[in-house]
């Protein structure tokens, strides 16, 4: 189903939180649910991931991950602030260790000169108070990949943050 790049970091991520007893959560906005996805194919995910947020709505970000409002209206869902807040979000939420959270314009439509298609903010958050944010501009090559690079990006930060642990 996933390209074997993706599943060979699902696969590292799920043996390495595994070994070391972690728990992992997403907070999905232009992925829809794609990175919990990619890590559920891999058998024996059930020991890692506690849950995934699917948070396209601004409404949802608030009421699911504590999304303050005013970051929204001062930022935009598009913004460092709202990924680390949803990234935050879904470790107050959950059992988790570790979060990772994406917002994004995947496009085709929705994107501006200041927020163009395939603008991406990541993020990601330890229950230790460890935070990662990547800002990722992958240009216009297609929503279907924006999404494909995004859940890459997002795996490669789930392996950055707990490495640094």
């Amino acid at each position: 189903m996933w390209s074997a790049d993706i599943e060979v970091k699902a696969g590292e991520i799920i043996a390495q939180f595994t070994a070391n007893g972690r728990k992992v959560a997403t907070a999905e906005s232009c992925t829809g649910g794609l990175i919990a996805g990619a890590l559920t194919e891999i058998s024996g995910s059930s020991a890692v991931l506690d849950r995934g947020f699917v948070t396209y709505s601004n409404e949802a970000k608030v009421a699911m991950l504590g999304v303050e409002t005013a970051t929204l209206v001062a930022h935009g869902a598009v913004s460092r602030q709202t990924a680390i807040e949803m990234a935050q979000g879904a470790i107050a939420h959950s059992a988790a260790d570790f979060a990772v959270a994406v917002t994004g314009i995947a496009g085709p439509s929705g994107g501006s000169a200041e927020k163009p298609v395939g603008l991406v903010h990541l993020a990601a958050a330890g229950r230790n108070g460890a935070l990662l944010h990547r800002e990722m501009r992958y240009g216009d090559i297609g929503r279907s990949n924006i999404r494909l690079a995004t859940i890459r990006t997002a795996l490669d930060l789930l392996t950055q943050i707990a490495q640094a642990e």
